[in-house]
């Protein structure tokens, strides 16, 4: 598998890319593809890096990330629907930790609950619970606590 950065070039491709991501992780905030290629172009401008990962000519997955002085923070990491299954998140993965990261920094991702294939692959991955976020969604109509 090959690998290059993602470039301005490249933020409709992974705006297509991330409106699936959403629509499989089953994300409560869907947005128009416009809308998410404006926030791609928004992060690889200023905090985010995106790579883009191949087979032959074929974009299989794509990574995107912020890194920090301490660790590196996967915010999506999606592999195209029909390419699943065939271990390629793992070779992502391990092409991300030998080839793109530093090994000195922290690893951290967050996955939606409902979303147990995720939550297995991850742990696959070697990442380890750190954290649960709970909340209580508002109420319909309701502006405030009674």
């Amino acid at each position: 598998m090959k690998h290059r950065p993602a470039t301005l070039a490249d933020c409709t491709l992974l705006a297509e890319l991330n409106q699936q991501l959403i629509q499989d992780e089953g994300h409560r905030h869907p947005r128009t593809r416009r809308e998410l290629e404006g926030r791609m172009r928004n992060w690889l401008l200023t905090e985010y890096r995106a790579v883009l990962f191949l087979k032959g000519r074929e974009t299989v997955a794509y990574a995107l990330y912020r890194e920090e002085p301490d660790e590196i923070y996967l915010r999506h990491l999606f592999v195209v629907r029909p390419r699943r299954r065939q271990g390629i998140g793992r070779e992502v993965m391990n092409l991300l930790r030998s080839k793109i990261w530093p090994a000195d920094k922290r690893l951290t991702v967050e996955v939606l609950t409902r979303n147990p294939a995720g939550v297995a692959f991850w742990h696959a991955m070697g990442y380890q619970d750190y954290s649960l976020k709970l909340e209580i969604p508002p109420s319909p109509g309701a502006s405030q606590f009674l």
